[in-house]
């Protein structure tokens, strides 16, 4: 059923019409059978291939709900990318940016860090909801095209590039959260230092190795 609705079945359906005006005509002669499945033949494998839908995404949730909302629009985008076919030579970003989007938006103390930066919650949204669906859909788009136009730029090279960009904005994201826990890690060190010299001198029998008499 799928295929009797596809653009590439009704474009051979098109161009075997032609065909058939051809026999009326008496241009086909006794070969028009074979003129007509030629046609129907040619119609389909010049149709435009079939393009998958790009995801729906549920949209920006609360405050305190935005990354779950990206977590949630990211298992979409998961889905919609599996049933592509993504290129060889931009599996190895695609693979990258898939994992350092699943580790940024992991449920635990790494996205509660993202949560507090409203910036870092923008960029991995835009990433899922914006920058990686165009990014696949204008692949699937002007590949096809390609094939039409030889020495046109490869419709692989710039999705390539353009997951390696979002592996580079992505990895920034998350050297930001690397340096915001050492950053806390050094002041509360900081604290306890300025504590620790604020301290008056304990009373005799504590920290000498003697008990109180």
């Amino acid at each position: 059923m799928a295929y009797l609705e596809s653009r590439k079945n009704l474009t051979g359906c098109v161009c075997g019409l032609v065909g058939l005006v051809t026999v009326f005509t008496g241009l086909a002669g006794a070969y028009w059978p074979v003129v007509v499945a030629g046609l129907y033949g040619a119609g389909a494998l010049i149709a435009p291939p079939e393009r998958a839908a790009r995801p729906l995404f549920a949209g920006t949730g609360g405050p305190g709900g935005e990354l779950d909302a990206v977590r949630a629009d990211f298992a979409a985008l998961r889905d919609y990318v599996a049933g592509l076919d993504v290129p060889a030579e931009a599996t190895v970003p695609a693979a990258e940016v898939d994992d350092l989007l699943a580790a940024l938006l992991e449920p635990g103390w790494v996205a509660e860090e993202i949560a507090a930066d409203p910036e870092a919650v923008h960029v991995l949204g835009r990433a899922v909801r914006t920058d990686l669906p165009e990014a696949f859909d204008a692949y699937q788009r002007t590949r096809w095209w390609a094939r039409l136009q030889p020495g046109a730029d490869p419709a692989e090279r710039h999705l390539r590039r353009q997951l390696e960009l979002l592996r580079e904005e992505l990895g920034t994201v998350a050297e930001l959260v690397r340096e915001s826990l050492e950053r806390r890690q050094r002041t509360h060190t900081t604290y306890l230092e300025s504590r620790s010299g604020d301290r008056e001198t304990p009373p005799e029998g504590l920290g000498d190795g003697r008990t109180p008499g």
